[in-house]
């Protein structure tokens, strides 16, 4: 059995395997089960019957539910069984049920997932995930491999997302959205297969945005996507106009930024 230090309270009815690295006043609840090279840093909670497994490191202050199963190898028929990482940030709250996996091997061999982020009941990450900061993914979210998902992103319950699709910074994708291609920084999604709805205004506004910088990013979104050209056309020809506004430039770079997916847009004659 592993050595704990002094702070640490591990419940006997859990096994811990040998190897395995565990921080001050982490606790482990009963039934649990601690893989041989897992890290749980200082102030990790693993609540009853918590399975943690694979080559995973847990951030400081995280909280694992029960029924979660974080770590498990990537469930890709490519994947040659190589050993792969899972990271996962600090000030995590994972709800009961939810499922990460590592990376696989073909695929850049690492799941990485950012701080102080929300994942409730039974939403899943899959292989090769990057996921910043202050994410929130509710209910049965599902994740596909290689997605991405930038800081302060929110998805609604059951919500689906494509593999290799991104979700930008600020972006809002709803319930039982399907998500197909990439989502612009401060877009909301919804519908099956989604479209783009207009902007995500309240979560801008939460963010301290100001009303001025909102209208004038409205104003780039209708260029973008409702002008004669191209959306990729149309985000280099305004470039020029919006220099001094960094919300619309992040948009610009991201729809610039070279992907496997295309670029979510408005249904055709809607705003």
């Amino acid at each position: 059995m592993s050595a704990f230090p002094d702070s640490a309270r591990v419940h006997p009815l859990s096994v811990v395997e040998e190897g395995a690295i565990i921080g001050e006043n982490v606790v482990v609840g009963p039934f649990c089960h601690v893989g041989p090279k897992v890290v749980l840093k200082d102030g990790v909670q693993l609540l009853n019957n918590a399975c943690v497994e694979g080559k995973t490191v847990i951030g400081e202050g995280t909280v694992i539910f029960p029924m979660a199963v974080i770590g498990g190898p990537p469930q890709a028929i490519r994947h040659d069984g190589s050993e792969t990482t899972l990271d996962v940030g600090s000030n995590c709250t994972i709800r009961e049920g939810v499922t990460m996996n590592t990376g696989s091997s073909d695929g850049g061999g690492k799941t990485v997932v950012g701080n102080n982020n929300l994942f409730l009941a039974n939403s899943h990450v899959a292989h090769d995930c990057i996921l910043g900061n202050g994410i929130i993914l509710s209910n049965n979210v599902m994740l596909a491999g290689h997605v991405s998902v930038d800081d302060h992103a929110i998805l609604g319950g059951g919500s689906a997302v494509h593999q290799f699709s991104r979700i930008g910074r600020h972006a809002f994708v709803g319930g039982l959205a399907g998500v197909p291609n990439d989502v612009i920084p401060y877009g909301m999604l919804n519908g099956n297969p989604g479209v783009l709805s207009g902007l995500n205004v309240v979560g801008m506004s939460r963010a301290g945005i100001s009303r001025e910088t909102i209208h004038r990013v409205r104003r780039a979104y209708k260029q973008i996507f409702e002008g004669e050209g191209a959306v990729r056309a149309n985000a280099i020809a305004i470039r020029d106009e919006y220099a001094d506004c960094p919300e619309v430039l992040e948009i610009l770079d991201f729809i610039g930024t070279e992907s496997d997916r295309a670029i979510c847009a408005p249904a055709r004659g809607k705003n």
